[in-house]
């Protein structure tokens, strides 16, 4: 039998705010002491996902949000232990802005699927964009609060009704759904860019277009991004990158369709 003592010494130092028993523990008040008036675990949560709107992953700390909410930073440790318990809090409070399909929409016989997955993506791809500190975080922490588990659960019960067979449904998920990650990583790190520049995506992207085309080395990678842009249509970064969205989803549930397909008796 392993000694309690060498179980600590092999378990992660940190593990989750939602397995460790703090999240429930850090809803109310710890017992005794002299204890902040007007806090509370959603107003500090709230505040935090705002800093990190504005602010940005690197420049928040348990000082600054202090500041923010006019207490002191000690004042915050009656309700969380950490700054990592805040960050994992955030995180699940901002998922819960992607609006999910009604429960049984698009499941089972004749269920539009495509339409329920295609709801998921864009808003999983529409959180990336609008709060892009989270990108960085969704390897760091397990993302098993109650709103990343509604939806996850969301997405599973789409992908079921694929028709897909059990072991490919995993691979299906990580298509659709590593593939709007990158996608609204880039999209929302493009943005900020744009915003520390003081300049428009399209004012940067014309800007970056026209320094690569005094470059002769890079003239076939113009040429080519020059065609491809007037095959699709041109218009806005916007427009552009909506299209671009549009199609590489279309081809993932193609490939999910012909899968489904061939695994069919």
């Amino acid at each position: 039998m392993v000694a309690a003592a060498d179980r600590d010494t092999k378990r992660p130092a940190r593990m989750s705010v939602w397995l460790d028993g703090k999240a429930a523990a850090s809803r109310g008040r710890r017992p005794g002491g002299d204890q902040p008036s007007g806090l509370d675990r959603d107003r500090i949560t709230a505040a935090t996902v705002r800093l990190l709107d504005e602010e940005g992953l690197a420049k928040f700390s348990m000082r600054r949000l202090a500041a923010e909410l006019n207490v002191t930073a000690m004042s915050l440790y009656w309700y969380v232990d950490s700054k990592d318990d805040l960050l994992e809090l955030a995180s699940d409070a901002a998922v819960g802005e992607v609006p999910l399909p009604e429960e049984g929409d698009g499941e089972g016989e004749g269920g539009d699927w495509r339409e329920r997955l295609r709801h998921l993506a864009e808003g999983y791809r529409a959180l990336l964009v609008r709060h892009p500190w989270m990108s960085p975080l969704m390897g760091r922490f397990l993302n098993i609060g109650p709103n990343w588990a509604g939806f996850a659960l969301s997405v599973q019960r789409s992908v079921r009704a694929t028709g897909l067979p059990p072991d490919r449904q995993a691979g299906a998920i990580a298509a659709v759904f590593q593939f709007v990650y990158g996608f609204g990583t880039i999209e929302g790190n493009f943005l900020r860019r744009c915003e520390e520049a003081g300049v428009s995506q399209d004012e940067y992207y014309q800007y970056a277009m026209n320094t690569l085309d005094e470059q002769p080395k890079l003239a076939p990678l113009v040429e080519a991004a020059a065609e491809m842009t007037a095959a699709r249509g041109g218009g806005t970064v916007d427009e552009m990158r909506d299209r671009d969205f549009a199609v590489a989803f279309e081809l993932l549930v193609a490939g999910i369709e012909a899968m489904a397909s061939d695994a069919r008796p």
